[in-house]
């Protein structure tokens, strides 16, 4: 099973996630994942379709917002509106995690409603170094 790293109590992150982590994550009480990788970044990681389908069937919502090196403001607003209208928990994933946390962070940062600095020590809780994602 994958490492679900809290960021908040309605926020997490996590490196690429296996289809048979949906049902997990939807019985630790998660109600959307939001899918930061791009397809066909890595030949074995499974499809957004596939992760979709498996998301679905666990009664998971579930976006795919694809970001490839920094994300763009479109995603960061993208991803910010999705986690407002989740409903509850949201997990995020990319790769890593850092993809997911960036993002949301910066969309956190744009709406004033964490400070960088409260940002970076959070990241820094979820094992995530934002010292570089916020403009000073």
């Amino acid at each position: 099973m994958t490492n679900f790293r809290r960021v908040t109590d309605d926020f997490s992150v996590t490196p690429q996630i296996a289809l048979e982590d949906l049902a997990a994550a939807a019985a630790q009480g998660f109600k959307l994942v939001i899918n930061n990788r791009p397809d066909g970044e890595d030949p074995t990681q499974p499809s957004s379709a596939e992760v979709e389908a498996a998301a679905r069937a666990a009664g998971l919502d579930y976006v795919h917002i694809p970001v490839r090196g920094g994300p763009t403001p479109d995603q960061v607003e993208q991803n910010y509106r999705a986690v407002e209208a989740a409903g509850g928990p949201v997990l995020a994933f990319c790769r890593s995690g850092t993809r997911s946390i960036v993002t949301w962070s910066l969309g956190q940062y744009q709406a004033d409603e964490r400070s960088a600095d409260e940002l970076i020590e959070l990241g820094a809780k979820a094992g995530y170094d934002l010292a570089g994602a916020f403009p000073r």
